[in-house]
């Protein structure tokens, strides 16, 4: 019996509006420790990926790598969960991708 070991990966985009922001200098004193949240908390790649020249937006994304799927949608939904209760930042939009090993 042949056992075939897949591999699943996700990726989620966040579409942020910053609070009281009014330069660079201050978008990075909110985006940082949020993208240094998200590591630490779930152990995923993360970067500023989007807006990175204005003041009161943001983009950033994640993504995530696991043995199964049910594992990666787990991940997606405490990352978003985790950036839309931030008081500080307006969550506009998330968009997520999953796909498997397997897909061509």
């Amino acid at each position: 019996m042949e056992h075939h070991v897949g591999m699943w990966f996700g990726w989620i985009e966040f579409d942020l509006l910053l609070g009281d922001v009014h330069s660079l200098k201050r978008k990075r004193s909110v985006v940082r420790p949020l993208m240094a949240e998200i590591r630490r908390r779930f152990e995923v790649s993360v970067a500023e990926t989007g807006n990175l020249d204005v003041h009161r937006r943001a983009g950033v994304s994640a993504g995530v790598v696991a043995a199964d799927a049910a594992h990666v949608i787990k991940v997606l939904d405490g990352l978003e969960r985790l950036v839309a209760e931030r008081p500080d930042i307006e969550l506009l939009s998330a968009r997520r991708r999953l796909h498997s090993s397997e897909d061509e």
